[in-house]
């Protein structure tokens, strides 16, 4: 054809050659990549092959539990089983459907509704244990996923204290403070997958097995916890106070037996250590102890409070009433700011600043919970012309109620600073105590010569002073009440009525001391010094705690510490359980009593209904009829003898039945016998302060 030329020989040598070299780089790049593949890259080709067939999975492991100082649970973890399922790769709906109505106990619309549907994924409500999902586990389209629970037996027992665990961290008190213990370690799984990447039910490989974790067991007294936290429920209701703490201690090893706060009307915070406040009052017995301490004053040395009011350096000092000479001893009953300020002027700054650090303030205590506030005490040099003065009784310095009731274990301690313990011991996973929370001093703030000086004092404040409402008829109480300004926003004090802190620390009994008990009230409406809010909650506080069948106090010291009681010679009114009454201000816990037994010159009433309240409710609503009562088991009440309604005098014997065990012979009744006293001193008007 013309208008065409067939290539030349030599070009179409040229174009042979260049594919030639073109399929021979194509086929070095093939064969390379082929070699880099099956040498170079074999080991991670090989996993991704093996990954779509196998997954690895995180096995978690069992959190540790945490226990009261009597090995009863406090928090402990379960197992439970949350249930997938997708619909599209279900084989026979109906059976999937039988089968979550039966081991679930679903109902069968849920049922239906949840395996139903063209969706990927549904979830099957509710959480389930491991008996019920067994017969599950197999199905086609059903996916079941384990998962550590964390339950609190106690029924909101010791929110606070205890923390709670989200996600598997522990946030909040012991469940964050000791995570690390708690947790464990978690553990991994090798699980078979087919061809759509699904789970193949029984092609499971443990390959590292998950380690539980460790028991905490705390110092913590589930009893005294409980009594704790009824108590100052209880005094949070009668005052109208927004809130407030309990702290009950052991001042001689430091043990927090008891630790409760209220914020607002809920127990989930812990204000007792996070939380800080102007202590007021309750410091000057401190005080007291820095100027025995130094030397510089006895308590047999007087001032002139004048009457009550005292101008210095442009600010008036005042105290609520009295006045004239007192001596140091009186000052600290009295409760008298003008007092103990111009004893304080006695004092260098240096004495008194080390003498309140010695104590604690101004440091964390180290208990071993998150949060924990430091408090505030300004070194020397940052203080005012009249900043020893406010310190003496109170002011310009912030604590927190667990450091208060650590100070005031020091002075029931002969002097010696306890750090607190919260953590008993740390037991291994066979049960074996892998650590010990051993009493451990701090310091001696003080000499034993000058808390055997003010510990007289002390149950002179209770017995006489500020603090009668705290007075117990069986056992003498050491103590000092305190009541401050609140602080609100902005750092201010608070000028609206009832913004106060009010607050009382005891110990118990005074000559041998095995409980400290710290009250705080947050706002206490009406009545809000420390004297008539606080020192009833620390009596009735100890009050049950003596009703209580496994109370860690040793009764046969505190037989031995019991106050002779005469009996009346003539009938006298009737007086509660281990307090003694006198011309106080109607008392915020009142007996529990038919009303024709609340006059005090009632010769007889009635017995109160019982049925089904617990053994310490019964044995104080009991003993603050002024009756003895014979208990017959223990449990819950089941009947008294004799009945309900039935008419008794003061002094007479109640047997208390339980429905847990039958009454036993006489001879094996345990009797707890209160015996009634007449009326104590009159309730001084509490000071400023006091």
């Amino acid at each position: 054809m013309t208008g065409l030329r067939r290539p030349s020989g030599k070009n179409l040598r040229i174009r042979r050659r260049f594919l030639l070299v073109t399929w021979l780089l194509v086929a070095a790049v093939l064969i390379a990549r082929a070699v880099e593949v099956q040498l170079v890259e074999r080991a991670a080709w090989a996993a991704e092959a093996l990954a779509q067939h196998e997954t690895s999975k995180v096995v978690p492991a069992a959190r540790g539990r945490i226990l009261d100082r009597n090995g009863v649970e406090l928090a402990v973890s379960h197992m439970r089983a949350a249930v997938g399922i997708a619909p599209r790769e279900i084989m026979d709906r109906e059976l999937v459907v039988a089968a979550l109505v039966e081991h679930l106990g679903v109902r069968t619309a849920t049922a239906r509704r949840v395996s139903g549907g063209t969706g990927t994924w549904n979830v099957v409500p509710g959480r389930y244990s491991m008996t019920q999902v067994e017969g599950l586990r197999g199905l086609k389209g059903v996916y079941v996923e384990d998962e550590p629970s964390r339950l609190y037996p106690r029924d909101g027992l010791a929110r606070g204290l205890l923390g709670v665990v989200q996600d598997g961290v522990g946030m909040g008190g012991i469940e964050q403070s000791m995570d690390s213990v708690l947790a464990g370690q978690t553990g991994r799984e090798i699980v078979g997958r087919d061809s759509r990447g699904r789970e193949v039910p029984g092609q499971v490989v443990v390959v590292q097995p998950p380690v539980a974790g460790r028991d905490v067991v705390l110092t913590i007294d589930q009893d005294l916890q409980a009594i704790a936290e009824e108590m100052l429920s209880a005094a949070i209701d009668s005052t109208g106070a927004r809130g407030g703490d309990l702290v009950i201690t052991d001042p001689v090893t430091g043990e927090i037996l008891a630790l409760t706060s209220v914020v607002d009307g809920s127990n989930a915070a812990l204000s007792a250590v996070n939380t800080t406040y102007e202590p007021g009052s309750t410091i000057k017995p401190f005080t007291a102890a820095a100027l025995l301490r130094h030397r510089v004053a006895e308590l047999s040395d007087s001032v002139d409070t004048e009457d009550g009011s005292w101008r210095i350096h442009g600010r008036r000092i005042s105290d609520i009433g009295g006045g004239g000479w007192l001596t140091l001893r009186d000052v600290i009953r009295e409760s008298s700011n003008v007092g103990m300020a111009k004893f304080a002027g006695l004092m260098s700054r240096g004495q008194q600043y080390t003498t309140l650090r010695d104590f604690g303030f101004g440091t964390p205590t180290g208990v071993p919970l998150p949060g924990e506030a430091s408090g505030v005490l300004r070194r020397p040099e940052q203080w005012s012309l009249l900043s020893n003065h406010s310190l003496s009784y109170g002011y310009e310095l912030a604590v927190t109620p667990l450091q208060m009731a650590m100070a005031f274990g020091a002075l029931a301690n002969d002097g010696l600073l306890m750090e607190p313990i919260l953590i008993r011991e740390v037991r291994d996973h066979d049960g074996t105590p892998a650590r010990y929370g051993r009493p451990r001093p701090v310091r001696h703030a003080v000499p034993p010569g000058v808390t055997e000086a003010l510990t007289p004092v002390l149950v002179n404040v209770v017995e006489e002073g500020t603090g009668t409402r705290a007075r117990m008829s069986s056992f003498r109480l050491a103590g000092k009440s305190g009541t401050t300004r609140a602080i609100g926003a902005g750092g201010r004090y608070e000028h609206k009525q009832g913004a106060y802190y009010a607050s009382f620390g005891a110990s118990f009994p005074a000559d041998d001391p095995q409980l400290l008990v710290f009250v705080r009230l947050d706002r206490p409406q009406g009545d809000y010094y420390g004297g008539q809010t606080a020192a009833p909650v620390a009596r009735a506080t100890i009050e049950s705690l003596l009703a209580a069948r496994q109370a860690p106090i040793d009764r046969g010291a505190l037989a031995l510490a019991a106050r002779h009681v005469p009996p009346p010679s003539s009938p006298a009114p009737l007086v509660r359980f281990a307090a003694a009454i006198g011309d106080a201000p109607p008392d915020p816990w009142p007996a529990a009593a038919d009303p024709q037994s609340r006059g005090a010159g009632s010769a007889r009433m009635t017995v109160p209904l019982l049925e089904g309240a617990s053994i310490r409710v019964a044995l104080r609503r009991l003993h603050k009829l002024g009756l003895r009562v014979r208990l017959e088991g223990g449990g819950v009440v089941r009947a008294t003898v004799p009945g309900a309604g039935a008419g008794i005098v003061p002094g007479d014997t109640v047997r208390v039945l339980t429905r847990e065990h039958s009454p036993p012979a006489p001879a094996r009744a345990r009797t707890v016998n209160v015996v009634a006293a007449g009326d104590g001193p009159g309730t001084r008007a509490d000071r400023t302060g006091g």
